[in-house]
């Protein structure tokens, strides 16, 4: 088909503006297309970082987050991209990460502080993530994805993609993050020890921390909500011996670089490690939450996710769910109205409904069918419970041919639901890292059995940068978890 002379123009136009896109990365050298400027990746980084901090919260510790700070500043300053404007912020999860956004936008959880010996690791952990912005691996995501997203991608963890009312399973889970592929990671673990070196801290810290997150499959049980460093950063063991040759490079001829063990194991000393209790907290079957007063038990063995936004519990093997959220700015006067307009609002039908009082609590218990992206059909049994002026939610939900077998849990669990006294509230502490001078006879499994059952044997030998076979050396300092 032959092409007018505005299509042409039009074709020229275009290969003009990317001709025009492409040019030199100062970070990794290589000619890039980058559709996205920078003013757009700094754009990009401040509407997320705003979803980020709602979604998983900042923790709350001024000196921590002064710390973990100062570490990235230094890197970013030694950087290719001094100038933007960075951000180095420590998340109230619990799960093992570190995910950067556009613009320099870095996060560390505090999940992953523990499992870092030194201020060399810690350093290239920012420092793998800093390469991801200075690289602009974002921008360049973007680039492949013209007219579609800037590259972020929005994960999932019970539901994915659905939401009973709207978009229930995004619980917590809308936090966005970058996925990777193995070049840009390499690229990423190089510019690290490039950074970290420039800063004076030793570059072989990026294949030590590869070597003690690589081995956290002992580790990794905790999701709560977000991915762990593991599904976002793949193959971290097979990456040691490739970042190993730059490593050798850069330490050739050098004496002075620093580790800084101590420094970093006085920043996690009393660490809140597992759930923090500002933000409620799972106990075995039990989600308690000391703040708002009240407690409730999930059935036996199912796996339950705690996010800022919601609580969603989830069966073995099934697609039965049971979900505990607030509802924000009820409509309506009395229990069962709110109750109602509310289900109503999110496309569910009415079966059966009733007032009850639950612990002496007022509630509206009720059976209610619609239907779920993913899930199709569904049935929900759903209470409304008032407690302290604010209206809980607590619904199981399953396909209709499921319901009768899994309404009896559904019916125990809300059943639960009752308030603390100021008392019980008061005795709900987190779980902490301390730390503590190996003795003579001491093994993994002995200081773990200490702190309850809080932590795993392996799990304690990783957070120390040990083989899970190995033994604790004696006379050493290291790092473990007392129970709250």
């Amino acid at each position: 088909m032959c092409k007018s002379a505005g299509s042409k123009r039009t074709v020229a136009v275009a290969i003009l503006a990317i001709a025009a896109a492409c040019a030199t990365n100062p970070a990794t050298g290589k000619r890039q297309v980058n559709l996205m400027s920078e003013a757009q990746e700094i754009s990009a980084g401040q509407e997320a970082d705003a979803q980020v901090k709602k979604e998983m919260g900042i923790y709350n510790d001024p000196t921590l987050q002064a710390y973990v700070s100062g570490i990235g500043m230094r890197l970013a300053t030694v950087s290719e991209r001094p100038t933007l404007p960075w951000h180095y912020t420590v998340v109230d999860s619990p799960v093992v990460n570190a995910f950067a956004l556009p613009g320099g936008y870095i996060y560390v959880t505090r999940g992953i502080l523990p499992f870092l010996n030194d201020e060399a690791q810690l350093a290239g952990v920012l420092g793998h993530e800093t390469g991801h912005v200075t690289a602009r691996h974002a921008a360049q995501q973007y680039t492949r994805a013209v007219g579609g997203t800037v590259g972020l991608v929005a994960l999932g963890i019970f539901v994915p993609g659905a939401r009973p009312f709207g978009q229930i399973a995004e619980q917590g889970l809308g936090v966005l993050f970058l996925k990777f592929s193995r070049e840009f990671e390499l690229q990423a673990d190089q510019l690290g020890a490039r950074y970290a070196a420039r800063a004076n801290w030793d570059p072989a810290g990026v294949p030590d921390m590869l070597a003690t997150l690589g081995r956290l499959d002992e580790a990794s049980g905790q999701t709560k909500g977000i991915p762990n460093w593991l599904e976002t950063h793949p193959e971290p063991l097979a990456r040691i011996k490739e970042i190993q040759p730059q490593v050798q490079q850069l330490s050739a001829g050098r004496t002075d670089f620093v580790r800084n063990q101590d420094a970093m194991l006085r920043a996690v000393d009393g660490l809140i490690y597992g759930d923090n209790p500002d933000q409620g907290i799972v106990r075995g079957t039990a989600f308690i939450h000391p703040p708002l007063r009240f407690r409730i038990d999930f059935p036996s063995a199912w796996d339950i996710q705690n996010s800022p936004e919601e609580v969603v519990a989830k069966a073995p093997g099934a697609d039965v769910y049971m979900l505990l959220e607030q509802v924000e700015k009820p409509q309506g006067n009395g229990i069962e109205n709110i109750a109602r307009g509310a289900m109503q609002d999110a496309g569910f039908r009415i079966q059966s409904g009733s007032r009850q009082q639950i612990n002496g609590l007022d509630a509206y218990v009720g059976v209610y069918q619609g239907q779920l992206q993913d899930l199709g059909n569904v049935t929900m049994r759903v209470a409304h419970i008032q407690h302290q002026g604010n209206i809980y939610m607590v619904a199981g939900l399953c396909a209709p041919t499921l319901f009768e077998q899994s309404d009896n849990a559904f019916l125990a669990s809300i059943r639960t639901f009752r308030p603390l006294t100021a008392a019980e509230a008061e005795a709900v502490h987190p779980n902490r890292i301390d730390l503590y001078v190996v003795r003579p006879g001491d093994s993994w499994q002995s200081i773990a059995e200490r702190s309850g059952g809080v932590i795993k044997p392996a799990t304690l030998a990783v957070m120390n940068g040990a083989e899970p076979s190995s033994q604790p050396m004696a006379g050493k300092r290291i790092k473990i978890v007392t129970g709250g």
